[in-house]
């Protein structure tokens, strides 16, 4: 036997499960197909403190690009709402090396250029076929991403709405003073169905721009074409440089599905748990669990649930809010969308507070008393489309 537990893939969720799980005295390979972990590098790299704050992990400046305190959120008509949060614009490969070197010190054995090319269970035992060799291990944790190819090779459906991945395209910018605003941008509406068009102030002369686009296809470069004219107009600008392009999804609709089986376990954008710090997040939960696993002998699914139960203890309604809401999102019309922004625009949402459930019910009521028909425009949500 190679190892306890062998992680594939070194993302962020991928690198907690590793940490978490050898921390906890379990023996660990994690694989990760790049040369480098985080080289090239994740398009992935922005977040809230508030969502980070999740992790129990101190968010280090070492890493960060420029600090934000907050986002706009910006309606088909020009309206928005502002929503103050604390934000970090990440160096996503100082980022990933921070926690890499994390997970070595753990004693994390990491091995980068290998990639899983299948998975076998056999007698009590996993055998992971790699370009370097085969590999084996008395667990598996699978992190290699959305549409998982090695999840699937073992029959598993991780991903409950695989069709509601919003693809993205993202471009670093160059344009006089346009990385010097201290909030993102975040425009809603039918330019980019079903999630957004970001701006994201990266200091200095440099931005990014990006689309997210779900159920129109993972090609999405016709929208982001569109949105780079729209934000050239918008912002005043003759012309803007482009520093590098990137795409990919995000599973932010998505909803967990199979993830655990017989000695497996699938954290991350594998299981559709977006975003960076509810990744890492979800990657710790499922590290200490896997290793209880290793220490009481026992990977059958009945074990391994624990990962899922506090998983939904602490994610659930809160992803699935999420999905509700931008599906109402995604089936509203722009005028249905500006009027809802206008029943927020310019007042102060600190009184929004609590668990998912609890904030949902707080909007509700707010949109009650001041505007009662703009409650109706969440009819959306019951059509067929």
């Amino acid at each position: 036997m190679d190892a306890d537990i062998i992680v594939i893939g070194a993302s962020p969720a991928g690198l907690m499960a590793a940490r978490n799980a050898a921390l906890k005295s379990a023996n660990v390979i994690l694989i990760e197909r790049k040369e480098a972990i985080g080289n090239p590098t994740h398009p992935a790299n922005t977040f809230f403190k508030g969502m980070f704050d999740r992790t129990g992990e101190a968010v280090d400046q070492s890493y960060v690009i420029k600090n934000l305190k907050g986002a706009h959120i910006v309606a088909p008509s020009g309206g928005e709402v502002v929503v103050e949060s604390p934000a970090y614009f990440l160096n996503r490969k100082k980022f990933d090396d921070y926690y890499a070197q994390q997970v070595s010190k753990a004693g994390v054995d990491i091995r980068t250029g290998v990639e899983a090319l299948n998975v076998i269970r056999s007698e009590g035992a996993f055998s992971i076929s790699t370009n370097e060799g085969m590999l084996k291990s008395k667990l598996v944790i699978i992190s290699d991403g959305i549409n998982s190819r090695i999840a699937g090779l073992l029959g598993m459906k991780p991903i409950k709405y695989p069709r509601d991945i919003a693809w993205s395209m993202e471009a670093e910018i160059e344009a006089p003073g346009i990385g010097e605003p201290d909030m993102f941008e975040y425009y809603v509406g039918n330019h980019a169905p079903g999630w957004k068009s970001t701006y994201s102030p990266c200091g200095g002369d440099r931005a990014t721009l990006g689309v997210y686009v779900r159920r129109h296809g993972m090609n999405v470069s016709s929208f982001f074409d569109a949105w780079v004219e729209r934000f050239k107009k918008i912002k005043g600008l003759d012309d803007i440089s482009f520093i590098s392009k990137s795409v990919g999804g995000d599973p932010i609709a998505a909803i967990p599905g199979d993830i655990i089986g017989e000695g497996v376990m699938i954290t991350g954008g594998s299981a559709a748990q977006s975003g960076i710090g509810y990744g890492m997040h979800a990657g710790q939960m499922c590290g200490d669990v896997a290793a209880d696993a290793i220490a009481k002998g026992d990977v059958s699914p009945a074990f391994l649930s624990q990962y899922r139960k506090r998983w939904n203890k602490e994610y659930r309604n809160e992803y699935y809010l999420g999905r509700i809401a931008l599906e109402t999102l995604r089936k509203m019309t722009d005028k249905e969308i500006d009027s809802m922004i206008q029943v927020f625009e310019g007042e102060d949402l600190s009184f929004i507070q609590g668990d998912p459930t609890t904030k949902a019910i707080r909007t509700g009521m707010f949109m009650l008393r001041k505007k009662p028909s703009s409650l109706l425009s969440y009819r959306a949500a019951l059509r067929r489309k």
